[in-house]
Order: structure tokens, then sequence, then C-alpha cells
């Protein structure tokens, strides 16, 4: 297991063009802002720049700090998280609703396939961007800065 070194802030601050934001390579990033700006479907790292530009393509680069972006994978975990949450949420509603109600069972489907169909197409590019700010928060799958990926071998 190999230590991780944090370099001196203050050092780094002190050489900072005034205005600019801090860079540096190995500096911890807040997990929580690079989640909260990909909730958003923002640049996890300015939070200002769109992160896709379609549904769920992302864009070489943000528009307005530079990053880079073509470098995640977030593979079957924004599916994943939106099957989960949309099950979640869809199938107790659905289980009240006929304990309740009692609904015939052609009124149920067309309510409830709908809806599970719409939820999870309007929250799976939201689930993406939650993957890939946590991927820039924890330095993974290109967005290392140097180019080395610190989770692979």
């Amino acid at each position: 297991m190999s230590n991780v070194t944090i370099p001196d802030v203050s050092a780094i601050a002190q050489n900072a063009p005034e205005g600019e934001p801090l860079k540096f390579e190995g500096a911890p990033r807040s997990w929580l802002s690079g989640i909260w700006r990909g909730l958003r479907k923002k640049c996890p790292e300015c939070g200002k720049g769109a992160l896709f530009q379609g549904y769920t393509k992302t864009h070489d680069a943000c528009g307005e700090c530079g990053l880079e972006l073509k470098g995640h994978r977030a593979d079957d975990a924004p599916p994943y998280l939106t099957i989960m949450i949309v099950g979640h949420i869809a199938i107790p509603l659905a289980l009240a609703m006929k304990q309740i109600f009692d609904p015939p069972l052609g009124l149920q489907f067309a309510i409830w396939l709908p809806a599970m169909i719409i939820s999870t197409f309007w929250l799976l590019p939201i689930m993406k961007g939650a993957m890939v700010g946590l991927q820039w928060a924890n330095y993974m799958h290109g967005f290392a800065g140097d180019g080395a990926d610190p989770c692979e071998p």
C-alpha cells in the first residue's frame, strides 16, 4: 500500500495569482460538492459548465474551467442506482394504491408503467452526473490529473 502525500497548501497559495482558484495535484477534493454538482449536471470542478452534451454523453472538456471530462467511466452504477431509487419508491406506492383503492389491473398498468419509465429516464442522467462527481472527488478514471489512474494497477 502506497502512502499518499498532500502538498503544502500555504506554499501553493502564496504563489497563486490573485483571484485564480488553487489547482494542484493530490489535494483533497470534497466528495459532497462533487456529487452535488454532478446531481445538478454541472462540471464537478467549477460547478458552472454543463456536464453533458446530450442525454448522458459528457462533454470532452468543461466549457468554463477546461476540466477534461472524457476520461470518466460510470459504467453500470447510474442504471443500478436509478433502478434502486425508482423501484423503492414506485413499488410501495403501487402496493399502497392496490390496498387502499383496489383499482383494476389495466388502470394500475396505465398509471405505474408510464410513471416508472418517465422517472427512470429523468433520473438516469442525474445519477450519472453524481457518479462522475464522485469519481472526480476521488481522482478516479481520468480525473487523476497526471494521466495515471490511482484505482488501476
